[in-house]
């Protein structure tokens, strides 16, 4: 499909939160349009996981809410969030090391389980053709991520680069519309940076997927971003499309040291 970024979907107003005395977020705003791809960017420490953990309900801020698509949540939770389309992946990979990748990404598919335990233990009727339905959205997201060639390998004797794509496939098997993704590309190679790029790049594009990425590598944010959000010791900084941040004296300032 033609992307095309439109409405806001998700929206953060002052959003504060911390951990006994220590402030992780401090009156934090900002937007999320459909379609668009959003990055939050800062320094160690600045509090971008936190933000990703707030908007998937992992954590809950003692001030302010989350708008999604209209609706007002004081307290989202990770329940709610995956109902509600969103998805994620994690700086650490989170995935099943035991398990073969097929597997591995049939657990993406939990929230859309809709036959009951008996039907599922004996695999009759609805529970048969909705596993198969499962299976064959899994393959999809095989076939789109090009993992064929693992697809029956345990995750845990993969290298790190394919783990990490497994983890995107494995969110991807949600079918979400807001994908969130915590350093997507940490300790790839050049290749492997690319490689995620380009899928990133393919499922915002031709899924029409939101995207909202944490990243460390300031040419990908640059390059593959509609909008930047910047963080810094739990507070926004700046916030604009690339050349603007990158402008942005106070942005600057940061990622110079000059505030650390």
């Amino acid at each position: 499909m033609s992307r095309k970024i439109g409405e806001v979907i998700l929206d953060l107003k002052k959003v504060s939160l911390s951990f006994g005395g220590v402030k992780a977020l401090t009156d934090i705003s900002f937007d999320v349009r459909e379609h668009e791809i959003r990055a939050i960017i800062g320094p160690n420490g600045a509090g971008k996981s936190s933000m990703l953990n707030v908007i998937n309900g992992v954590y809950r801020p003692q001030e302010g809410e989350i708008i999604l698509r209209g609706q007002h949540f004081t307290k989202m939770s990770p329940y709610k969030a995956a109902r509600a389309g969103i998805s994620r992946t994690f700086q650490n990979i989170a995935l099943f090391k035991g398990m073969n990748v097929i597997d591995n990404l049939m657990t993406g598919r939990n929230m859309k389980i809709r036959s009951n335990l008996i039907q599922q233990a004996f695999w009759w009727g609805p529970a048969r053709r909705e596993e198969l339905g499962h299976r064959a959205k899994v393959e999809e997201v095989i076939d789109f991520l090009e993992i064929q060639h693992i697809r029956k390998t345990p995750v845990g004797r993969l290298p790190y680069g394919l783990q990490k794509r497994v983890d995107l496939g494995r969110a991807l098997a949600m079918e979400p519309s807001i994908l969130l993704l915590d350093e997507p590309m940490a300790g790839m190679n050049v290749e492997e940076k690319q490689d995620m790029c380009r899928f990133i790049l393919d499922v915002n594009d031709q899924f029409g997927t939101t995207i909202v990425l944490i990243e460390h590598d300031m040419a990908v944010v640059m390059d593959i971003s509609d909008r930047v959000v910047v963080l810094d010791y739990g507070k926004k900084i700046g916030d604009g499309d690339p050349d603007a941040v990158r402008a942005n004296p106070d942005v600057i300032s940061a990622y110079l040291g000059a505030s650390h």
